[in-house]
């Protein structure tokens, strides 16, 4: 078995070959047609390019081969010698080149006898393999055709850092798109589907007035004293297992959740997407998010571990919303209704949900009300309301009023047919 030479650099030359990702890839035509545009230029049978790497010659494309004939051992591959040449290997009759006794088609198989190898080099000075022609008669090729192939060899070399920067291209693309699908999945955990699709579209969220909507505000009973004796772990956890319980609630009835602050709640129905029940959705919620602070109570009580209650309090009116910060975006809501509605809140009773006038008038025929008559409100003066207590009969499921019916669901369609399915 002949010895073959192995290039200086070629653990690199290796490495560089795997980066382009071309070994056992389909055949392209652009190779296809440099190995036949060799072949013709030449006059020969057989022309072929290949890729060399530690165990093989393996041929990208061909021309006059036999089908499957794709690879030969790299010990016995002629091109293998060529690989080290710093320019191009043409032997006329490789019969007569004792060096060459012993590789593959050198007086065994098909008897070669011109050879014209030139070594692929890129532009780092990685030698990947070769472009070769053969012919079965010893004869030399004229200066041109030796020309030719050092040409289509560049051609091949240029094709092969064009493949691999298109490819590059393709993953800082894929990379570019998974960026933007996390930022945009950011962007929806943190801003309304609406809004964040205008900012990522425009690159900003123009401010909107709302001349109706409602808000709703959760405050916990002395949750002051409750920070005082519980450790930071256990009260972090504790405001955790309550506000991803009412994000569900408040998700569920058309609702966005705003902020908390400390252990205030906030959220909005009929913002960003205006529609003509949001008064109802947020009373709705309320009595969802009592009977869960009602349920929990009774669980933890059971346990003898810490629950809270809470307060809950609702008003409509018109707001302004918007996006504000750069580098850490938060959609809110301004106007006197988001401090009536702060208000309300805190006018209201532990247990209960308080509502403002406006929010009854808009939910008193679906909603069991308990008049509370008018409360003073620090700068807004007497203001009535009352307490929200459950769904009238005619439209519950259940016994508490907190479940909607069959004629429940009839009533908001006609309010509003595109309104989504009632829980």
């Amino acid at each position: 078995m002949p010895t073959i030479p192995i290039p200086a650099n070629e653990r690199d030359r290796i490495e560089a070959l795997r980066d382009l990702a071309i070994l056992d890839t389909p055949p392209e035509p652009g190779f296809d047609d440099i190995a036949e545009l060799a072949a013709h230029v030449c006059g020969a049978p057989i022309a072929f390019v290949g890729f060399i790497d530690e165990t093989r010659d393996w041929l990208k494309a061909s021309c006059g081969l036999p089908p499957g004939m794709n690879e030969v051992p790299r010990e016995l591959s002629v091109c293998s010698v060529t690989l080290c040449a710093a320019d191009l290997v043409h032997i006329p009759d490789i019969e007569q080149e004792p060096r060459y006794e012993g590789f593959f088609g050198v007086k065994n198989g098909p008897n070669i006898r011109l050879y014209c190898g030139m070594p692929l080099i890129t532009s780092r000075g990685h030698a990947l393999g070769t472009l070769c022609i053969v012919d079965f008669v010893p004869r030399s090729l004229q200066p041109e055709q030796l020309e030719s192939v050092r040409r289509l060899a560049r051609q091949l070399v240029s094709r092969i850092e064009l493949r691999r920067k298109v490819s590059d291209l393709g993953d800082a693309l894929t990379q570019l798109d998974r960026e933007r699908t996390r930022t945009r999945s950011l962007l929806l955990n943190i801003l309304p589907k609406p809004v964040a699709e205008e900012l990522d579209r425009d690159g900003q969220v123009q401010p909107r007035f709302f001349p109706s909507a409602t808000v709703l505000f959760t405050d916990f009973k002395d949750f002051t004293t409750l920070v005082e004796r519980t450790e930071p772990a256990t009260l972090v956890g504790l405001l955790d297992q309550y506000f991803s319980a009412f994000d569900e609630i408040i998700a569920a009835h058309r609702m966005e959740r705003l902020k908390t602050i400390g252990d205030a709640y906030m959220a909005v129905a009929g913002v960003p997407e205006e529609n003509r029940t949001h008064a109802i959705d947020a009373c709705l919620a309320a009595l969802k998010l009592k009977a869960y602070l009602t349920r929990t109570k009774a669980q933890r009580e059971r346990v003898r571990l810490p629950f809270l209650e809470a307060r809950i309090g609702i008003h409509t009116g018109s707001v302004i919303a918007g996006v504000v910060g750069k580098q850490k975006f938060a959609y809110d809501i301004w106007g006197d209704s988001v401090n009536v509605a702060a208000r309300t809140e805190a006018a209201g009773e532990s247990m209960r949900v308080n509502i403002s006038e406006s929010t009854a008038e808009r939910v008193a025929s679906l909603f069991v009300l308990e008049p509370r008559g008018s409360i003073d409100i620090k700068g807004k003066g007497p203001l009535k309301m009352c307490f929200l207590d459950r769904l009238r009969p005619e439209f519950s499921a259940d016994p508490d009023g907190t479940v909607p019916n069959e004629a429940f669901r009839a009533e908001i369609q006609r309010l509003s047919p595109a309104h989504g399915p009632v829980t």
